[in-house]
């Protein structure tokens, strides 16, 4: 199974279905707008994770890169939009 965990951005609107449309069966996602998102950890069964880099809290994304390493999870970065997304994700599709 392949899931995403996406960091960042209020609302995402149709991106959790082109992910699916392109092979992620489970797409989780966090706002990262609160301070008390940084306490939370990664969820289980997560096989890639998305930190939306124009709506995301700085700490947390720290954070997250940290986890993310320790957990070996591989981590991208892009903008909220799908072509930016594509572009980050394509080698792991």
């Amino acid at each position: 199974m392949r899931s995403l965990l996406i960091v960042g951005a209020d609302h995402l609107g149709v991106i959790p279905d082109k992910l699916v449309s392109v092979g992620f069966d489970k797409v989780v996602h966090i706002s990262g707008r609160k301070v008390q998102m940084v306490k939370k950890g990664i969820p289980e069964n997560i096989s890639s994770i998305l930190v939306l880099t124009d709506y995301v809290n700085h700490n947390l994304s720290a954070v997250i890169k940290q986890r993310a390493k320790n957990q070996a999870i591989p981590i991208f970065y892009a903008k909220r939009s799908w072509c930016s997304i594509y572009q980050a994700i394509k080698n792991v599709v």
